[in-house]
């Protein structure tokens, strides 16, 4: 559509769903070429892979966080023990 001059209808009617979900997709796509990463599923490779890495750092800082607290409640813990 975008490379090969569609309207929007022709190429959603080709595709077989609806202009209103093809001028997001189209969009979003727009958008993520330019960098910016969506807040949905990427579409792009590069976006894809952003979106991963953010996910996999948001679970390894949550885990780092359960570490600390169980790291301090043991130390209390051994604290109080050796009272």
């Amino acid at each position: 559509m975008l490379k090969q001059n569609y309207s929007d209808s022709e190429a959603s009617r080709s595709l077989g769903i609806g202009e209103s979900a093809l001028r997001r997709w189209v969009d979003q796509i727009q958008k993520e070429h330019t960098g910016v990463t969506p807040q949905s599923k990427a579409l792009t490779p590069e976006q894809q892979k952003i979106q991963e890495l953010e996910a996999r750092i948001a679970r390894l800082e949550r885990e780092k966080s359960i570490l600390k607290e169980a790291t301090a409640l043991l130390m209390s813990e051994d604290h109080e023990r050796s009272r």
